[in-house]
């Protein structure tokens, strides 16, 4: 990680309101398989070039788990959609869904690059060994690893900042909780996932001091019956009010079920919640895959890691319930704009892990430190192991 150069996104800046328009994408659940699809209409944006000029640039994409409604997945399908949309013929795409993450994962993507694609998305952490070895085979292909941080000379890398999404549904969850006992669903110990964990705890510990946070894990990015069960055992402990980070609706479904408020992530998940969602961080991935894309087809693309958040339009709190007070909405937005200016970053102050440990006495940890975050903040319950 230590070499890794954050390289903010080329889009604009992004108003802080909550609600913003979704980025629709026709929703689908299908078995795994592999799809093509050869983009119809839109302008010729300029002449390609890197040797396969004439065609349509020949896109892969890697998924970890069936293209659901909503979820990690339903995100990156809507954005290769926004990539279809914004290049048109430019670009043809083929979609690889529920590939686990072991030797099925290599496979698919070599098979990929063997099938004439010149540009592979790989979307989930655990691609990222396979990815690598894959991109030595084929120096001629660009792959690109979402929340991966390995680079060579035609791998990149990209990922959002979850946790300052995090941190704003922490406040709603904070302020909104009366049991003082917040669930938090989450797949595997990796960093990214502990980040969003401390992120939530210290905002809505920010607002409501007395807050304990009970993680349950399921040891999988997608399986929704572990998902519903580890959201039933975090009610049992006494949360009234959810959050995961795993791949599925299960935890809104259950959320709504039992009457809990819930805060979705990855999409908006009020379709499965409609009583009991109150807000939710969604992921775009849309602008990224438009970008790499086009450098790509223009020959000015560079192996680097990209790095994007709130100010960009990465990621939202999207979706606030009208239940929500204008209080606690306010503070939501001007948490954001403070993040968005760089005036507040959720890991700044004295940082005192659940050990009792001080872990940070003053500023802001390094960005090292934050891509190396193996412990829980105090306020959250358990060790941060699955």
């Amino acid at each position: 990680m230590k070499n890794l150069v954050s390289v903010p996104l080329a889009h604009r800046e992004q108003p802080c309101p909550h609600e913003m328009e979704t980025m629709a994408g026709p929703a689908s659940t299908r078995r795994r398989r592999v799809l093509g699809w050869l983009a119809a209409g839109g302008a010729a944006l300029g002449a390609p070039r890197m040797g396969w000029a004439a065609d349509p640039l020949s896109v892969g994409f890697v998924y970890m788990s069936p293209i659901t409604d909503a979820g990690w997945t339903r995100q990156h399908e809507d954005g290769r959609l926004a990539m279809v949309a914004a290049l048109g013929s430019r670009v043809a795409t083929r979609v690889v869904e529920n590939v686990p993450e072991n030797a099925d994962a290599e496979r698919v993507i070599r098979d990929l690059a063997r099938q004439g694609c010149k540009l592979v998305f790989t979307t989930s952490f655990g691609y990222m060994d396979a990815v690598m070895r894959v991109a030595r085979e084929f120096p001629g292909v660009v792959f690109d690893q979402a929340s991966g941080y390995r680079l060579a000379r035609n791998l990149g890398a990209y990922n959002i900042r979850f946790y300052e999404g995090r941190y704003l549904a922490g406040l709603v969850a904070g302020a909104m909780t009366r049991s003082h006992v917040l669930g938090y669903v989450a797949a595997l110990p990796i960093p990214e996932v502990i980040q969003g964990i401390n992120a939530f705890t210290l905002a809505a510990r920010s607002v409501n001091p007395k807050v304990q946070v009970r993680v349950v894990w399921t040891q999988t990015w997608f399986d929704p019956p572990r998902e519903r069960d580890a959201a039933q055992a975090a009610l049992r402990q006494g949360a009234d009010v959810l959050t995961n980070h795993s791949g599925s609706s299960a935890v809104a479904q259950a959320a709504e079920a039992a009457g809990a408020w819930m805060l979705g992530y990855t999409s908006d998940m009020s379709r499965y919640a409609p009583t009991r969602q109150l807000g939710a961080v969604v992921h775009r991935w849309g602008d990224h895959y438009i970008q790499a894309a086009r450098e790509v087809l223009d020959g000015t693309w560079t192996s680097r890691a990209v790095m994007g958040g709130l100010k960009d339009g990465m990621i939202a709190l999207e979706a606030l319930s009208p239940k929500v007070p204008q209080a606690v909405r306010a503070s939501v937005d001007e948490a954001c704009r403070k993040i968005s200016a760089g005036a507040l970053h959720p890991f700044g102050g004295r940082l005192v892990d659940n050990q009792g440990k001080v872990r940070q006495q003053s500023g802001v940890p390094s960005q090292k430190d934050v891509d190396h975050m193996d412990w829980f903040v105090d306020g959250v319950v358990g060790k941060a192991v699955a």
